[in-house]
């Protein structure tokens, strides 16, 4: 292909574009139809953007239909759709009233990875742990890692070069100040 024969007004609208966007996507897609219409070949457009060469053909031809830069950008989509459904989620809701002792787990508090197994046994769905979690906070439970807290040291004092009995400079240390 050589060149998209762009007007200079529909380049420059182009450009325009390419400097105004914030969307990724549309600028990799803007940028790919600019260097094609200079006249570099889609096998180098498409190596240097990352892309495979179907796809700046595909843009190509979406640009080519209405010569509108903004048909570049994604059209909205629903997503993937919610593995949250309403028994789910008040299965959830449910297991979070009692404990994981009362289901047979040697546990006294719910984990995500407890909370996982345990879904993964009643309802025969591996859930991810981001899933769980975000299950959890739409039911508006927040948690905080667990941290370990260690007992205090009984023989600190013995450790210390200085113990509160000697409070002078150890052996290795010297004063700081006009000498």
């Amino acid at each position: 292909m050589d060149g998209l024969g762009l007007t200079r007004w529909q380049r420059r609208r182009l450009e325009e574009q390419l400097h105004e966007t914030t969307d990724a996507h549309v600028f990799r897609r803007t940028l790919a139809l600019l260097e094609v219409d200079r006249g570099m070949c889609i096998a180098s457009v498409a190596r240097s953007l990352g892309v495979t060469r179907q796809a700046i053909y595909n843009w190509v031809d979406i640009y080519l239909q209405r010569y509108d830069p903004e048909s570049l950008a994604d059209l909205p989509r629903s997503g993937r759709p919610s593995v949250w459904s309403d028994g789910l989620q008040g299965h959830l809701s449910s297991l979070m009233t009692t404990t994981p002792d009362r289901c047979g787990y040697f546990a006294v508090n719910w984990t995500v990875p407890l909370l996982q197994e345990h879904l993964r046994h009643t309802t025969g769905r591996q859930l991810s742990e981001d899933s769980i979690r975000r299950g959890l906070s739409q039911l508006g439970y927040v948690w905080k890692r667990s941290r370990y807290v260690l007992s205090p040291d009984p023989e600190k004092e013995k450790k210390t070069p200085n113990s509160p009995e000697n409070q002078g400079f150890a052996g290795t240390q010297c004063a700081v100040g006009p000498g």
